[in-house]
C-alpha cells in the first residue's frame, strides 16, 4: 500500500503533468493552424510545412488524450481506488505510477492488453 506521502508526491506530479501539458496543448494549437497560400514559402518549405503540421497534430491528440487521464486520476488520487488496477485489482507499482501517474493497470494487464 502506498503511504501518504507518496501519494502526495504523485499527486503534485499530476498537477505539474496536467500544468504542462495545458501550456504544451496551447503550443500545438499555434502550430496546427493552417498555413495560408499567400504566405511566400518555396515548394519544398510548404511540403516540410505541411509535414511538420502532421506530426504536430498527432503529438496534440496524444497530448490531449493523457491530459483526459490525468484529470481522471486528479479526482481519485485520494482515493483508496488509486494505484489499484482496474483489471486485476492488484495494487500498481509506484515506480510505474511515478513515471506514468495517469496508469490505471499495472504492467503486467497492460502487457495482455498489447
Amino acid at each position: 500500500m502506498m503511504t501518504k506521502k507518496q501519494k502526495e508526491t504523485l499527486k503534485q506530479r499530476i498537477l505539474h503533468n496536467i500544468d504542462t501539458l495545458g501550456k504544451d496543448i496551447a503550443t500545438l494549437k499555434e502550430k496546427i493552424k493552417p498555413i495560408s497560400p499567400e504566405n511566400s514559402l518555396g515548394r519544398l518549405t510548404r511540403l516540410e510545412a505541411i509535414s511538420e503540421k502532421s506530426v504536430n497534430e498527432a503529438l496534440l491528440l496524444k497530448s490531449e488524450q493523457r491530459l483526459k487521464k490525468l484529470l481522471f486520476v486528479k479526482e481519485r488520487v485520494d482515493s483508496d481506488e488509486y494505484g489499484i488496477c482496474n483489471i486485476c485489482d492488484e495494487e500498481i507499482l509506484y515506480q510505474r505510477l511515478e513515471i506514468m501517474p495517469e496508469s490505471t493497470i499495472c504492467i503486467e494487464c497492460a502487457n495482455e492488453l498489447s
